[in-house]
C-alpha cells in the first residue's frame, strides 16, 4: 500500500519540530476510538503537514472554502461564536484533534476556530483524507468514527448547558477534559495546563465570570482540584467524576477502563487560597 504524498516541514519555528509528531498525535487519536492495522500506522506516516506556532486569540478560519484540516498537536482550540454578545464557546479541542475535519466534505465554514493561549498545529490537505479513505476502509471507518464523537460530544455539552448547575458544569467540562487528555497519553499524573481564563470557563459553561470564579473556588474548597496559575491539578478524581455524573460512553473511547478507571490522586489538605490566586482573569 502506497500513498504518493510527501511530508514537508514548516518555515521558520515549525521546520525544528520532529517529523514523525504529527503522525504520533493524530495516531494516538485515533487509537482511543479505533484499532488500527499496520497498514493504517502506514498510511498515518505518510500524512504530509505544515507545521505553525500560533499565539493567543488567534483565529484560523479566514477564509469559507479551506483546503487544509487543522490538527492540533499541543494546546487547546476552541470553537466560538465571536459575533453573539457573550462570545460563546461551543467546543474545545485537545492535541490529537481534528476540529475542522468536516471541511474535508462539506467546505463551509460557519464558526470561529480559536487558540485558546499558545498552540502547536499542523495543517493537512483535505486530498490526504481523501485519498487514504479511498485506500482503505479501515480509515474511512476512522475518519467516520471521529465525526461521530465530535457530534456525540457537541450533543453532550447541550446537556451540559441545558440541564446541570453552574458547579457541576464546570466540574463535568474538567472530566471530560482530562479524560480526553488522557486517552492521548497525557495528563496522566491528573495534571493539565490551565487552558482557561476566567472569561474562557464562563464562555464555555454558559456561565457568568462571578459565577464561574464561585464554582472553582467550591470545587477547591471540597479539595476536588486545585488551580494554580497555569497548572489545574485533580486532587480526588472519583469525587470529582461523582459531583459531575460524568459518564465517558459519548466520547466513544476503548478501553476506558483502563485508560481512566485508575486510582486519582489522593486528596491533600491545603490552605484556603488567597482570591487573587483562584483563577486566572482574562487580559
Amino acid at each position: 500500500m502506497h500513498l504518493p504524498l510527501q511530508r514537508r516541514g514548516g518555515a521558520g519555528r515549525g521546520s525544528s519540530m520532529q517529523t514523525g509528531f504529527a503522525f504520533s498525535k493524530f495516531a494516538d487519536r485515533l487509537a482511543s476510538i479505533v484499532e488500527l492495522s499496520s497498514d493504517d500506522l502506514d498510511l498515518l506516516a505518510r500524512m504530509p503537514s505544515s507545521i505553525s506556532h500560533l499565539g493567543p486569540r488567534h483565529r484560523l478560519h479566514k477564509d469559507n472554502q479551506p483546503c487544509h484540516c487543522c490538527l492540533l498537536l499541543q494546546g487547546y482550540l476552541c470553537c466560538q461564536d465571536a459575533d453573539s454578545r457573550d462570545a460563546q464557546i461551543t467546543s474545545i479541542y485537545v492535541p490529537g484533534d481534528l476540529p475542522d475535519l468536516h471541511t474535508v466534505y462539506d467546505g463551509r465554514v460557519d464558526h470561529d476556530l480559536l487558540t485558546l493561549g499558545s498552540v502547536v498545529v499542523a495543517f493537512v490537505p483535505h486530498r490526504y483524507f481523501r485519498e487514504i479513505s479511498a485506500l482503505s476502509p479501515s480509515m474511512s471507518r476512522a475518519l467516520l468514527s471521529l465525526l461521530l464523537a465530535d457530534a456525540s460530544c457537541l450533543r453532550n455539552w447541550i446537556v451540559n448547558l441545558g440541564s446541570r448547575d453552574a458547579l457541576t458544569r464546570v466540574a463535568h467540562l474538567l472530566c471530560e477534559i482530562t479524560t480526553r487528555l488522557r486517552a492521548v497519553g497525557l495528563a496522566r499524573d491528573f495534571r493539565i495546563p490551565s487552558l482557561f481564563t476566567q472569561s474562557d470557563l464562563a464562555a464555555a459553561c454558559g456561565l457568568s465570570a462571578v459565577h464561574a470564579n464561585r464554582s472553582i473556588q467550591e470545587l477547591r474548597r471540597s479539595n476536588l482540584l486545585q488551580w494554580q496559575s497555569k497548572t489545574i491539578t485533580i486532587t480526588d478524581w472519583n469525587g470529582l467524576v461523582r459531583l459531575a455524573g460524568f459518564d465517558p460512553d459519548y466520547l466513544r473511547l476503548r478501553d476506558y477502563d483502563t485508560i481512566e478507571q485508575q486510582p486519582g490522586p489522593m486528596v491533600t489538605p491545603h490552605r484556603r487560597p488567597a482570591a487573587a490566586a483562584l483563577l486566572p482573569q482574562a487580559r
